[in-house]
């Protein structure tokens, strides 16, 4: 079994979530509390895919983040560099366009997406300005991204609860319905070390977004980020 180091190096992460790709979304609904769910509504709502959007799914995983833009009538590529992912998701959705691609060297033209979309992911590719970067070149002008990602909740006694949740509880939650469960200890660490709100929105500013704004989920625990490419 793979767990990665928070070097974020692209084979060991990309090894890891190989070995978790058959279980990672029943994973994810347990660990989760059944919150994921909700989050992936307010993605979602957020992204607000139209018929003809093009829309880029990035670490989309087995796709199942990738299936309410295809519902709303967006045409939609879900992209992953772990192969056991993309494996997993044609088998569950041969009709979904599954392309590997690396975050930090996107194999799309410029401006080739309405709409570029990341839920959980960003935080595991190694360079976070880079993916932000590449992001935007794929993105139409006047295009806009949207990330959901774990955040810091925002009130400290909670944080606190959260944190000791996070390196105590998860880990041998994680046993009980996981393959590789130290692939969760790396999941718990990443998010610690994971900038807040306001450090992330300053990077996406910093890659060239604009307007860029924040919502908090559940308390902060997660946190939804937009921003637009200028026109």
């Amino acid at each position: 079994m793979t767990r990665a180091s928070l070097d974020k190096r692209p084979d060991e992460v990309a090894s890891m979530f190989d070995d978790v790709a058959a279980r990672y979304d029943l994973t994810n609904d347990v660990l989760s509390l059944g919150q994921s769910r909700l989050w992936r509504r307010e993605v979602a709502r957020a992204v607000a895919a139209r018929p003809g959007d093009r829309v880029l799914d990035l670490a989309a995983g087995t796709g199942t983040s990738s299936l309410p833009f295809v519902r709303d009538g967006a045409y939609t590529v879900a992209c992953d560099f772990s192969l056991g992912m993309l494996r997993e998701g044609r088998r569950r959705h041969p009709d979904l366009p599954f392309v590997a691609g690396d975050g930090m060297r996107l194999p799309f033209a410029d401006g080739t997406f309405d709409v570029v979309t990341n839920s959980f992911g960003l935080r595991n590719i190694q360079d976070t300005d880079a993916a932000l970067r590449e992001l935007l070149r794929v993105t139409k002008p006047g295009g806009r991204v949207v990330v959901c990602e774990f955040s810091q909740p925002t009130w400290g006694p909670f944080r606190t609860v959260y944190s000791e949740y996070l390196m105590r509880a998860l880990p041998p939650l994680a046993r009980t319905v996981c393959t590789n469960p130290d692939a969760y200890v790396y999941l718990a660490e990443s998010i610690r070390a994971w900038p807040n709100q306001r450090q992330l929105a300053r990077r996406f500013q910093d890659a060239g977004w604009e307007r860029v704004a924040w919502r908090n989920l559940s308390g902060g625990i997660v946190a939804l980020h937009r921003g637009y490419r200028p026109a």
